[in-house]
């Protein structure tokens, strides 16, 4: 609005001139709701800087599940417009999680009763040695040796297991803060997500109106890329994941693995990372052989190794770089660069980053072959 002045007239009365802002004036306007809006949102972002990890897991998990919640308003519409949907769909997400922790928590307590009775057997009977050391095809006299001369004395267990009651004792608190801290951030990633299902096309409408002021229709483009690749992500490494967990279930169950369900879930889990379930897979297969059952130790590993290399070098590459055009290799390095940098979260941040880069390159390159031409 401009500036007005009173000047005297000449007949005494005052006399309104309008004085339009200078164009520097405008800038240091700009300039300044500039530098306003920017340290508003960096107070914003510091005080929740503690549950942002929680807020993009809602984000991923709202992503990932949205085709589906999107089909269910268009079947439900009187559930969709309330709570209801939203409230549904939310459970079901937390029971996805919440089931296997329980399995997982249950088996773990019940091993940890065993673990505590024969720890307080072993030190007052020693450790015998294992039958399945003599059963090894080399090492298996020097492996018997230290064993005996190190656990079947029971003096020399106690000494063991006192030296490590204390750090026992550390590592639990540790471990109970760490899990108390997590299970915080889980429920409010699930918060999140209601919210999200609740307002999600409301959301997505104000963040395309602010993309496009912003960046232009070049940013949509972009934020459509980091969504297909959340969904290829998800695609490629939790439903793939849970499959080889399922399958290496079955196989656990045949070849006679202890606790097959446990280490189906254990699988799985690892699966999500590439290349890492071979470890929980060589695991198992050790312990089978541990129980006497050589041929199904060696057939569990063979079907294991089998099974991860046809999901990681045919399956997910298809699933996750066949949404984004993105190359293998550049899907392997936002996985395995994104687990590093930011954890489990990595997992889907790392090739979203590596899908937006990538469109970038691919219409920089465009671009300037345009201009070649």
């Amino acid at each position: 609005m401009p500036d007005t002045t009173s000047q005297p007239t000449g007949s005494g009365h005052p006399r309104c001139i309008l004085v339009k802002p200078s164009q520097r004036s405008r800038k240091g306007q700009e300039t300044a709701r500039n530098v306003l809006a920017f340290f508003i949102f960096a107070v914003a972002l510091y005080t929740i800087h503690g549950f942002l990890p929680a807020l993009v897991w809602g984000g991923v998990f709202a992503i990932a599940t949205w085709p589906l919640y999107t089909r269910a308003q268009a079947a439900w519409p009187k559930a969709a417009n309330g709570t209801i949907l939203p409230l549904l769909f939310t459970a079901a997400m937390a029971l996805i999680f919440v089931i296997p922790l329980m399995l997982i928590t249950l088996e773990a307590v019940g091993e940890a009763q065993s673990a505590l009775s024969w720890l307080e057997h072993a030190r007052q009977n020693g450790v015998p040695v294992p039958d399945a050391l003599g059963r090894l095809p080399f090492g298996s006299q020097t492996l018997t040796h230290w064993w005996q001369a190190h656990l079947s004395n029971p003096e020399d267990v106690s000494n063991l297991t006192g030296a490590l009651d204390s750090k026992g004792m550390a590592i639990t608190k540790a471990l109970g803060s760490q899990i108390a801290h997590r299970g915080t951030l889980f429920c409010f990633s699930i918060i999140t997500l209601f919210f999200l299902y609740k307002d999600g096309t409301s959301v997505i409408r104000q963040c395309r109106i602010a993309s496009r002021r912003a960046f232009g229709k070049r940013g949509e483009t972009i934020a459509r890329q980091i969504v297909a690749s959340v969904h290829g992500t998800v695609l490629g490494l939790v439903l793939v994941g849970i499959g080889e967990g399922l399958l290496m279930g079955i196989v656990y169950t045949i070849a006679g693995a202890p606790h097959p369900a446990l280490f189906g879930v254990i699988t799985a889990v690892a699966a999500m990372i590439p290349f890492c379930a071979m470890i929980a897979v060589g695991l198992v297969s050790l312990l089978i052989l541990m129980k006497g059952a050589s041929l199904a130790g060696i057939v569990t590993f063979c079907i294991g190794a089998v099974v991860i290399f046809v999901a990681d070098h045919f399956i997910r590459p298809v699933l996750i770089g066949g949404s984004t055009q993105l190359p293998f290799l550049w899907v392997l390095l936002g996985i395995l660069g994104g687990a590093e940098t930011w954890g489990l979260l990595g997992l889907f941040v790392g090739p979203a980053a590596m899908a937006a880069l990538n469109l970038l390159w691919r219409r920089w390159t465009a671009g300037n072959n345009a201009v070649e031409a």
